[in-house]
């Protein structure tokens, strides 16, 4: 699994959108933090395009995202927000160059497409964090900003948490590569030469305003789709803003995703703080994650990369 280089101070990110539309008013809470951490912020040419829902047409987005790619002054690409479009560029995408000189690729939510594409197939570690859509204002606290300076920075993250009702914390300690993201794209990618494979891997999940029986549907997917096939341990994030039919589905999201998972014997970990949470914590995409625990404290460590 390839790292991209750790961030410098001075070195240049750029700003684009794979998805939906967003403003340069927006964006401003999030340039001025980048620029607090010493880093330089250019935006996408495209980025404040429109088209229906979306940053631009199909190829405004692609043009963007390849430039971005391409050019190696560029050493980190931040997705400003998600919504939905970025499967509909990756399979016009050229990752050569990137390939040659990787550089770290942030985001969450639509964009667990590419870090599924980028862990599956190209075997480079990317990171599921914050956007700048979610950035809190310069003078606030923003955990799950700083969170993500550490990553790019390459300083130790650890994240300690209360393991939420309904865990199955059969482990001591676990020390394996993480990948997944949101459970709506992990689903979505099924059948495609993106998908997941979760094979002596954690598997990540979180999701965000879905109706319950969809998360079945999902969960049976994954298990269906072989994706769930020698897995490690589930680790699951928010899963915020469930919705229910007018006659109700009987379960919990949470009770969904045991019984979907349950006789597999694996670890399952409610509680990790990452996905459509307000302390959205960075999480290293394809590097080996340390999980321990005491009782029911989890412990979450991502070494820091070797200067």
């Amino acid at each position: 699994m390839q790292q991209p280089p750790t961030l410098q101070a001075g070195d240049m990110v750029r700003i684009i959108s794979t998805a939906r539309k967003i403003s340069e008013k927006e964006l401003q809470p999030a340039v001025q933090r980048l620029e607090s951490w010493d880093l330089k912020v250019e935006f996408g040419n495209n980025l404040f395009q429109e088209d229906r829902q979306f940053a631009g047409t199909k190829t405004e987005r692609i043009a963007d995202l390849q430039a971005a790619l391409d050019d190696e002054s560029c050493k980190a690409i931040i997705c400003a927000r998600g919504g939905y479009g970025t499967v509909q560029l990756i399979d016009e995408i050229d990752f050569n160059k990137f390939l040659q000189k990787p550089k770290w690729l942030v985001g969450y939510s639509d964009v667990t497409v590419l870090h599924c594409h980028l862990h599956e197939q190209l075997q480079v570690e990317s990171i599921h964090a914050s956007m700048p859509i979610n950035f809190l204002p310069i003078e606030e606290v923003d955990v799950a900003a700083e969170s993500l300076r550490k990553a790019l920075f390459g300083e130790e993250l650890t994240y300690s948490f209360e393991a939420e009702e309904g865990s199955l914390l059969t482990f001591e300690q676990l020390q394996v590569p993480i990948v997944g993201g949101n459970l709506s794209i992990l689903y979505s990618l099924s059948g495609s030469k993106s998908q997941l494979s979760s094979k002596g891997k954690f598997l990540f999940i979180e999701d965000l305003d879905e109706y319950l029986y969809h998360i079945d549907r999902m969960m049976v997917n994954l298990r269906r789709s072989a994706l769930l096939n020698g897995c490690c341990g589930l680790l699951v994030g928010g899963l915020t803003d469930m919705n229910d039919n007018t006659i109700p589905y009987g379960e919990t999201a949470k009770e969904i995703v045991v019984e979907n998972t349950k006789d597999l014997g694996i670890p399952i970990v409610f509680g990790v703080p990452a996905g459509h949470i307000k302390e959205n914590k960075a999480l290293i995409m394809g590097r080996k994650l340390k999980l321990s625990r005491e009782g029911s404290k989890v412990k979450m460590t991502f070494d820091g990369r070797a200067q």
